[in-house]
């Protein structure tokens, strides 16, 4: 995700089929980071370690690069964003400990492309509340990716995706949203979890970008760390989010970073 900003539409890139291809790859690549990183999230595991462990799977593994490291300064190959922390976690020595939820986002490079998912991990049995706003804000995000087909405009997407949380009292995270993706880690278009339908940009084949709804549990103000990076809600209440690539196909859409567990 980055910091919503002026929108500029002209540079919105439309992927050619050998784009496509590397794309799926880089994809792929992020969704296996999560799957081999998930028995690892336990109690008492320290969030560096898992940087560790992800980098030297991303670099020695799979022969890609972690996007995140060293992205505008950011200092880790990964997020991890525990509890109330909505986005952009620095991995460093605090401890996992039962009942915590978090969120692990990963971007990797490959042949110049890039593939950004996230997901939601729980230690032990979190607290009913964390449960539910885990559990709305992935419903949110396949709300979001059902939509996603040629001649919907994206605040269709954030209308619906804003309507659900909305509904389940909760709230959308209004100052970070997805991005289109490819050759930069963030490009055009901006895609807002919020918004009004029948407005901002038409889809259209070619187009690739993220879907990453950021759904705190109260009210959906946010405070930016002294650290410069680290995003946690203002009244300390707990927020999820899930986070997928999708491509705009001829006839609707395809996920390029599904793994195991992430269906809806």
């Amino acid at each position: 995700m980055f910091q919503k900003s002026p929108q500029k539409p002209s540079g919105i890139t439309i992927k050619t089929p050998d784009e496509i291809e590397k794309m799926r790859v880089a994809g792929r690549l992020a969704a296996e980071v999560l799957d081999m990183i998930g028995p690892q999230v336990r109690e008492g595991v320290a969030t560096d370690e898992l940087d560790r462990i992800c980098h030297d799977y991303i670099v020695n593994i799979q022969n890609a690069i972690p996007a995140p490291l060293n992205y505008r300064g950011f200092p880790k190959s990964i997020c991890t964003s525990i509890n109330h922390v909505v986005c952009h976690g620095i991995p460093g020595p605090k401890r996992l400990k039962k009942g915590d939820v978090v969120n692990i986002d990963i971007t990797v490079i490959k042949d110049g492309f890039h593939g950004d998912t996230s997901r939601m991990f729980q230690v032990g049995a979190p607290p009913i509340a964390a449960q539910r706003v885990t559990k709305i804000a992935h419903e949110c995000l396949w709300i979001g990716i059902r939509l996603v087909r040629p001649g919907i405009r994206l605040g269709d997407i954030g209308h619906a995706i804003q309507k659900h949380a909305e509904a389940q009292h909760c709230s959308v995270v209004r100052e970070y949203c997805g991005h289109g993706i490819g050759r930069e880690f963030h490009e055009e278009p901006q895609v807002l979890h919020y918004g009004e339908p029948g407005t901002g940009v038409e889809l259209k084949p070619g187009m690739t970008f993220t879907i990453e709804p950021m759904i705190n549990a109260g009210k959906r103000h946010v405070k930016l760390l002294p650290d410069g990076w680290t995003v946690i809600t203002k009244d300390h209440s707990i927020s999820a989010q899930w986070e997928h690539t999708v491509l705009v196909t001829d006839d609707g859409h395809e996920i390029l970073t599904l793994g195991s567990g992430a269906t809806p």
